[in-house]
Formats: structure tokens, sequence, C-alpha cells
């Protein structure tokens, strides 16, 4: 079975400062430990983007010393905030295409993953998908029978988040027409950019993305467009077994510090008996 592990959206500064209140860097680290002590089986972990709030040198330094610290392969891709020379500076074995663009694929037991770089080099936070990179996709598509898994970091379909579906992928038109003739064998599309958890399917493909690691954006279907609402949802990564019959994703709040217990109801205790048997700190009314 397929391991992986889904981390987005880091928004790391150098220095040690800090973004909306609160220190990615710290974050970043929380999480690796939390990976390296509980998931060292993955197979990889996917940084699907904006491993950096402001894409300069200094940031992307203190993402590689960061990021060497796993026990298991990144596979680090492009977002908005992103720049490619600076992180092909800072991460040099980082792979990327004909065109210079940071994509790749690679063949695993539970299908071809494709790793795909959708930053747009103008004044946007949305994102493209170029002819140049089309024909990219279109290649690594043709070129195998195998199920395919997408990594990505822009939707390209809307969300019903109208300030974040205004800066989603601007050609997912012609995107989704290279897809189309293999629609039966795309088994998911994974990515980040939203800051949210969402799942659902997208002319016939299932999707997912999940929350950042410093900030979140807050459930508000009925802001403007000009409005971006965030807030301080706890932050998760993804775990994602995959094999020939299923997909499976995991949600880890993994700095969630609440007790752990068993459900069960030990024999010879009744349920009351063991509420207050598990009596912790301040959870203290388990009812």
């Amino acid at each position: 079975m397929l391991k992986f592990i889904h981390l987005t959206d880091i928004h790391l500064i150098s220095g040690g400062r800090r973004l909306y209140g609160v220190s990615p860097e710290r974050r970043l680290h929380a999480a690796i430990d939390s990976i390296n002590q509980e998931h060292s089986d993955a197979d990889f972990v996917v940084l699907t983007g904006d491993q950096v709030h402001w894409g300069d040198d200094d940031n992307y330094r203190v993402l590689a010393d960061a990021i060497a610290r796993l026990d298991i392969p990144v596979k680090p891709m492009m977002g908005n905030h992103d720049n490619r020379k600076a992180m092909l500076t800072a991460l040099p074995s980082i792979e990327t295409d004909e065109n210079g663009f940071i994509q790749y694929a690679l063949d695993t037991e539970a299908g071809r993953c494709l790793f795909l770089d959708t930053k747009i080099e103008a004044e946007t936070d949305a994102g493209e998908y170029c002819p140049k990179r089309l024909a990219w996709l279109k290649q690594q598509l043709e070129s195998t029978d195998a199920p395919v898994i997408i990594f990505m970091h822009h939707p390209p379909m809307k969300l019903g988040l109208k300030g974040m579906d205004i800066i989603a992928l601007l050609d997912a038109e012609p995107f989704y027409a290279v897809l189309k003739p293999h629609i039966s064998r795309i088994r998911q599309i994974f990515f980040g950019h939203v800051h949210r958890p969402i799942c659902g399917n997208w002319r016939g493909m299932a999707f997912s993305c999940i929350r950042g690691l410093n900030h979140q954006l807050a459930l508000d279907l009925e802001a403007p467009e000009t409005s971006v609402p965030g807030n301080f949802e706890p932050p998760t990564y993804g775990v994602a077994l995959a094999d020939a019959e299923q997909i499976i994703i995991h949600m880890h709040e993994f700095m969630d510090r609440s007790p752990h217990f068993e459900l069960v109801t030990p024999e010879g205790m009744d349920g009351r008996e063991y509420s207050l048997h598990m009596r912790h700190g301040d959870w203290d009314r388990m009812t």
C-alpha cells in the first residue's frame, strides 16, 4: 500500500518572524516532529505549494533546513507565493520538465503521481496551466495505462468561496480538456491554496484539500469576492493510504493536545464509573 503525507501552505518566514501573530516556522517543525514520530513509514511527503510567504532566498534556506529533518522523501511544489528560481537554488534536487517548470511524475503501486506547476508569472494569486505545461501533462497521461493521482496548488473548480474562486486556476477548461479522455483513470486530485478541508467530485473526478499550517480560511459562503476571511482553526496534514482498490485520507490535527482514551468501557466498569476514572486536567466533566 502506498502511504503519503499531504502538507500544504506553510507560508514560512525567515528570522523567526510571525505571520498574523503566529509562527509558521514553529508550526512546520511541529508537523515534522509529528510526521517523524507517527508516520516515518510513509513513502513521501508532498508539499502542495506556498512553502514560503515571500519568495526570497532567506525563506527557502529556512525551508531547506527544516525539511532536511524529515525521515522520508519530500516532494515540493509551486504555489502562488513561491519563486521557482529561489526554490530551485535552495532545493536543487527538485525535478523540472523540459521547459523549467517544477513538475514531475512518480510511478507507484497505486498509480502514476503527477505533481503540477500552476504558478503564474503575473501580479495575481490565481494560477495558470499554459500550453507548454498542458503538453507535458498530455504526454504523461498518454504514456501510461496506470491509474493517476494528481497534485497541484490551485483548484481547477469553483468551491463556493467567492474570494478564493476568483484566484483559482484561470484556464480550467483547457486543463479539463486534457484530462477528459482519462477521467476513468484519475483517482484523486489533491490541492492546496484554499486553507480549508474540502472534498468532492469535479466532472467525475474526486478531489480534496486541507488546512494550511499557519492560518486558515474561515467558512463564510456569503462573503463577497472582495473578502477573504481568516481564522486560526487547527492546522492539519493529510495521511493518505492508497492501493489498487481505494484511497483513504485521514486529516490529522497534529497540534491537538486533548487526552487520548479508550472509547470501549473496560470489563467490570459501567459508563459512569469509566467517565469518572478518565478525568484529566481541564477535562473533568466527561459526559
